[in-house]
C-alpha cells in the first residue's frame, strides 16, 4: 500500500464503486463443488475468485512429520499466474508461503485435530481472480470447504478486513483502495467465541483508527459468517 496517488478514493463518504465506508463487496459462496475432493467451496468477494479443496484426514507423509497426539492441517495459498493484471511467475513467493502459514494457524485453532493423530488435512486455496483482500477470501472459503467435508470444528473461521482511505476508515477494501490507501487491517475470528485468530495491519493508524478498523472488519466478519452458514445450509436441503 503506497498511500500516494492523485486519485480520489471517497468522496462525500461514496467510494469509487459507490459503496459507503460500513459496507462490503457483494459476496456469493457455494460448496461441493469439485467432485475429487473430500470438502470444496467456491467463493466470488466482489471481483475475487477462489477456489478452496480439502484432502484428508489422510495420513501424514512424510512420517517423520507426523504428530502422534493431534492432525496437522496444511494450508497451500496460492495465486494463479492470470490472477492480476501483471502475470505472476508460477509458483510459491513469500507472500503466498506466509499467507499459507498463517491460514493453517487459523484454521488449526478450530479443527478438532484431536482427533486425527498421526494424519494431515490438506487445504488448497486457489486465487482465480485477484482483487484485494484475497487472504481474507481464501481463509474463508477454506473454513467453509473443511466444514463441507465434515471434519469436525469448533465453529468456522470469517475473515474480513477494514483500511483506511483518504484520511477516512472503510471496510473491505477493493484494488484501488488496496494499492493506494493509507493502511489495511485483515482479520479473522471465531463468531461462536469472539476469539481473533487473524490480525495484521499494514500501514500506519493512530488509536483511535485502528480501533474503528477493527471493529469494522469484525462486523464485517460476522456478515461473512452468516453468509457461510446459507452457503452450508443451502447443501443440506
Amino acid at each position: 500500500m503506497s498511500g500516494k496517488s492523485d486519485m480520489k478514493l471517497i468522496d462525500g463518504g461514496v467510494r469509487l464503486d459507490g459503496r459507503k465506508p460500513d459496507e462490503l463487496r457483494e459476496i456469493r459462496m457455494k460448496v461441493g463443488v469439485l467432485d475429487n475432493a473430500q470438502g470444496s467451496a467456491y467463493l466470488e468477494w466482489g471481483n475475487n475468485k477462489v477456489l478452496a479443496g480439502v484432502y484428508g484426514p489422510r495420513e501424514m507423509h512424510p512420517k517423520r512429520l507426523q504428530n502422534p497426539t493431534e492432525a496437522t492441517v496444511r494450508v497451500t495459498y496460492n495465486m494463479a499466474p492470470f490472477s492480476v493484471d501483471d502475470r505472476k511467475r508460477p509458483g510459491p513467493d513469500r507472500r503466498s508461503v506466509e499467507i499459507s502459514k498463517i491460514c493453517s494457524e487459523a484454521l488449526t485453532s478450530v479443527v478438532q485435530t484431536h482427533m486425527y493423530p498421526n494424519a494431515a488435512i490438506d487445504v488448497f486455496v486457489e486465487i482465480l481472480q485477484a482483487d484485494a483482500g484475497t487472504r481474507c477470501a481464501g481463509l474463508t472459503a477454506a473454513s467453509i470447504a473443511l466444514a463441507d467435508a465434515g471434519i469436525p470444528m469448533k465453529d468456522l473461521v470469517a475473515s474480513c478486513a477494514a483500511g483506511k482511505i483518504g484520511e477516512e476508515v472503510v471496510v473491505d477494501l477493493m484494488k484501488e483502495e488496496d494499492n493506494y490507501g493509507e493502511a489495511d487491517v485483515p482479520l479473522a475470528i471465531v463468531p461462536r467465541t469472539g476469539d481473533v485468530v487473524l490480525l495484521q495491519m499494514d500501514g500506519k493508524l493512530s488509536e483511535e483508527e485502528f480501533n474503528k478498523a477493527f471493529d469494522l472488519a469484525y462486523e464485517g466478519c460476522m456478515k461473512v459468517y452468516e453468509i457461510q452458514k446459507k452457503a452450508l445450509s443451502e447443501v443440506q436441503k
